[in-house]
């Protein structure tokens, strides 16, 4: 498997290239990475069953509509049949 890097994206800085602590903060809480570098980590996570992965269970995450429609089908039609 190839190693997956992850890089923080902290926006586009302001004309003086200087970003104010307050804001600084605020990006620090949210990143923006593509899906793809997130899921085969995520998935290993969760097959070695990682205890960390407990302290994020209650975080919100923001998805695309319709990546979000997907997996709303995706859950619906793999229930098992009764």
């Amino acid at each position: 498997m190839r190693p997956t890097h992850l890089r923080v994206y902290y926006g586009p800085q302001d004309a003086s290239g200087a970003i104010g602590v307050e804001e600084q903060t605020s990006q620090r809480e949210s990143v923006t990475v593509p899906l793809a570098d997130v899921l085969p980590l995520l998935a290993d996570a969760v097959q070695s069953q990682r205890t960390w992965l407990s302290d994020f269970r209650d975080d919100e995450i923001t998805i695309s509509m319709d990546l979000y429609e997907v997996l709303l089908a995706y859950q619906h039609y793999r229930r098992p049949s009764a």
